[in-house]
């Protein structure tokens, strides 16, 4: 139970890594064009996770098989959401978007009747936890906000997509259980830059832009921090925690943006709000309330 309380921990950690690079993007577009932005994140952070590798001892894998499985996840965990969120996001709304791509845990639970077997597939306390999660999310960002559901179908549908393609994956990181996190972390960052950077050259001329302290600052942060650290933590989960419990941590994202505003930017919490925060960690409880059997972190985990 102490390594499981362990897990919980990483899993706020994630929450709060990947919630609060809303705000670094935010500072960073301001110089820095959407696609110029993400090179550069994944670029950075596969450069820190191969510097770290190499500190460690640690190899890539230099076979097809394991390099097809980085590229197809880092279509999935990656590129692919990244640019569908970018651009539903400007017509769908920021908070439709937010709910539509807090879905990932429910897109988990029902493509887990798909590919996963009878012994392994999630219960209801796991539905009946996403479902809660949802809810809360709805409430922080305020049921005000979904009026216009529905009516940009095109941009909210893709950003729905692309909750899915997070749930995909989630299910799909198994496949890299034998591996220590950080080679598949690596390998799915370094794929991403593949085709990130040449799409940054050929549409937004990189070498013409010049970003301030600012810009830069934000850029590093979310490579370092929100995308390296991030993505570690990510596939550790996927062994110690599972696809599910892992993808929960998307309705705690909802949650920290709300308490960033509160404690640098001295906003007020209402009563909706924390009523939805106090739901949303209430699903991920139900998500990840343990079978009744203690859980260990496996060897891999530790790499």
């Amino acid at each position: 139970m102490q390594n499981r309380s362990f897990e919980y921990l990483l899993l706020g950690v994630l929450a709060l890594l990947w919630g609060s690079s809303y705000m670094w993007i935010g500072l960073a577009l301001d110089t820095v064009p959407p696609a110029t932005l993400m090179a550069v994140r994944v670029s950075l952070a596969s450069l820190i996770l191969l510097l770290v590798m190499a500190l460690r001892g640690i190899r890539m894998p230099l076979d097809r098989h394991n390099w097809r499985l980085f590229f197809i996840q880092s279509l999935l965990n990656g590129t692919g959401p990244w640019l569908l969120l970018a651009w539903g996001q400007q017509y769908a709304g920021t908070a439709v978007s937010s709910v539509l791509n807090s879905t990932s845990p429910l897109w988990v639970f029902a493509i887990s009747f798909l590919v996963l077997k009878r012994g392994q597939l999630p219960g209801g306390r796991q539905l009946a936890g996403a479902l809660l999660g949802l809810a809360g999310v709805v409430l922080i960002i305020g049921v005000g906000g979904l009026d216009n559901l529905g009516e940009d179908i095109l941009p909210q549908l893709a950003v729905f997509f692309s909750a899915a393609l997070y749930g995909i994956a989630a299910l799909r990181g198994q496949l890299f259980r034998g591996l220590p996190p950080i080679v598949p972390a690596t390998g799915m960052l370094l794929c991403s830059s593949v085709v990130l950077v040449p799409l940054s050259l050929l549409t937004e001329a990189p070498w013409t832009l010049a970003p301030g302290p600012a810009g830069w600052t934000a850029a590093i942060i979310l490579g370092v921090v929100c995308t390296a650290l991030a993505f570690l933590i990510y596939f550790r989960l996927l062994i110690t925690l599972g696809a599910m419990g892992t993808a929960s941590q998307a309705y705690l994202r909802a949650g920290v943006g709300v308490v960033l505003g509160v404690v640098f930017l001295g906003e007020s919490l209402d009563a909706e709000t924390f009523a939805g925060i106090c739901l949303a960690i209430s699903g991920v409880v139900l998500i990840n309330w343990p079978k009744g059997s203690r859980t260990t972190v496996p060897s891999s985990a530790r790499k």
